[in-house]
């Protein structure tokens, strides 16, 4: 539909009195888009890596390239695209995790696959940048929380769903198929967007100067460091837990998929706990998650032959894990309260440049000693982050 003028019919320019709900929503879903399609190829690593005559650990750098690209994309975007309306640079993401997904439905090649996840790297690190500013410009203060809350529950639906549904539709019509349905999702969100999120004119103004005076404070520092560190051994048995499950546990795929629910399930209410635990202490929320990581990925290298050990640490795994994005968050924004959007680019960078580690750590591992390799990373690298924030975290005042 059009205006009298000929001009695309467009909401009306966000005010700051008015919470837009819709647009809210419509966020939401871009994330679930996001996250389901950066986390695919942890439920499809097997069949993708025969289908295109490929190593497991080969494979498992779709997971690096995007990781890669959206670290470097979190920080710079914002850059490159401050002069134009956040609305058309929001859509233009979206557009480009259409294009993602079509590109990896129909790779015959792991160099097209790989292309593919560039592009979503883009989409992936613009977004989460642009997120809380968004949300901000979208309803009054006083609803900000709670805005941010609706947006997330995108990441917690996904996780929920996107390990087991892409195991279950890879078994029954080829891992292509999650990617089609992935697609989908994304053109219903592109959509969405285009009927709900007003216009918003550049406000910002960001520099370089602000990242490199944000890096000179040693709060900042240490937090970039743990992530580093707890991240990337997540992503390293995360990214090739099936061929563990496959190799060493050998289960079948229906087995797989119901033990990657419940590694959905766990992370559903482990994001719950993860913000009880984080409005007490951000400390005790990232301890508390990679302590009990730590202990699961020795469980794995020392049980992993047993299906109910396997599916137990799995899903408890998955619980864990919830406590990081909160933990990690509420830690960078107190460290920097006057820069929060410049220290949530750079978490996010870090949090990129982790996966990718952890990816490739772990693939070359997987590659040279088995499906072992992974949680073994696992072990080491999140143990060493636990006890940097354990000694360098946030503490609360008094203490």
């Amino acid at each position: 539909m059009g205006s009298a003028s000929g001009a695309p019919c467009l909401p009306p320019p966000a005010s700051s009195d008015r919470a837009r709900w819709p647009a809210i929503a419509s966020l939401a879903l871009g994330v679930f888009g996001l996250v389901t399609a950066e986390f695919l190829p942890a439920s499809l690593l097997t069949p993708m890596a025969a289908d295109l005559g490929v190593s497991d650990g080969a494979a498992g750098q779709a997971v690096t390239a995007t990781a890669l690209v959206g670290a470097v994309a979190a920080p710079t975007l914002p850059l490159l695209t401050r002069r134009f309306d956040r609305r058309t640079v929001l859509l233009v993401l979206t557009a480009l995790l259409v294009a993602s997904n079509v590109m990896a439905a129909t790779a015959d090649s792991l160099s097209l696959l790989l292309v593919a996840r560039v592009m979503l790297g883009v989409a992936l690190g613009g977004f989460w940048a642009m997120a809380a500013a968004l949300a901000m410009r979208l309803v009054p203060e006083r609803l900000f929380a709670r805005a941010m809350a609706v947006i997330l529950t995108g990441v917690s639906v996904a996780t929920v769903c996107a390990a087991p549904i892409g195991a279950w539709m890879g078994d029954l019509w080829g891992w292509r198929s999650a990617f089609v349905a992935a697609g989908v999702v994304s053109l219903l969100t592109l959509a969405a967007q285009l009927l709900t999120v007003p216009a918003l004119p550049p406000r910002d103004n960001p520099d370089l100067r602000v990242l490199g005076r944000l890096l000179t404070r040693p709060a900042v520092r240490v937090a970039l460091l743990a992530v580093l560190l707890v991240i990337s051994g997540h992503f390293a048995g995360f990214t090739y837990i099936r061929p563990l499950m496959e190799q060493v546990t050998q289960l079948s795929v229906g087995a797989i998929t119901a033990v990657l629910l419940g590694y959905g399930v766990g992370g559903f209410f482990g994001n719950f706990a993860g913000g009880f635990l984080a409005e007490r202490s951000e400390r005790l929320a990232i301890v508390s998650g990679g302590t009990l990581i730590a202990l699961l990925a020795a469980t794995l290298l020392l049980a992993g032959q047993s299906p109910a050990a396997t599916a137990v640490a799995v899903a408890l795994w998955g619980f864990a894990f919830g406590a990081f994005p909160v933990g990690f968050q509420t830690w960078i924004v107190r460290a920097a309260p006057d820069h929060t959007e410049g220290a949530s680019g750079l978490l996010v960078a870090a949090f990129q440049i982790a996966i990718a580690s952890g990816a490739i750590g772990g693939g070359l591992l997987v590659d040279h000693i088995g499906a072992l390799g992974g949680p073994a990373f696992a072990m080491v690298a999140v143990a060493l982050g636990t006890l940097v924030t354990l000694r360098h975290g946030p503490r609360p005042q008094g203490i």
